[in-house]
């Protein structure tokens, strides 16, 4: 299974980026080859509007099958929703902490937005 975790920096001891939309990288785990990823949210990042939706396709596209992140917007929460992709809001820390906590069973799936949509566009 693939775990798409928001980060403000390229490597697994970076923080967790609390904005999905505007995320500055998704770090893509494959749980079951233990081989992770970097990609670059760039586009999202500078989007005047939609960055939620968008990364949020972004993420459907990358084959994660869930999401670690700080906060999440309606819009965001909806494209992963229809896509069957999990939630996990409120997760801090680094990417590594927040991974060990999903793994652990700490991180609860969320099944809301937990943010307005004007809310640094997440």
């Amino acid at each position: 299974m693939k775990i798409a975790v928001t980060a403000l920096g390229e490597s697994p001891e970076s923080p967790i980026d609390q904005r999905f939309g505007r995320a500055r990288f998704f770090l893509l785990f494959d749980l079951d080859s233990g081989e992770w990823s970097v990609h670059s949210n760039k586009q999202n990042l500078e989007a005047v509007q939609g960055a939620g939706i968008q990364a949020a396709q972004y993420v459907v596209d990358l084959g994660a099958k869930a999401v670690i992140t700080g906060h999440c917007g309606p819009s965001a929460f909806t494209t992963l929703s229809e896509a069957k992709i999990d939630v996990y809001q409120e997760a801090s820390g680094s990417v590594q902490e927040a991974l060990a906590a999903y793994k652990s069973g700490a991180l609860k799936k969320s099944d809301h937005a937990d943010v307005d949509a004007g809310f640094g566009s997440v």
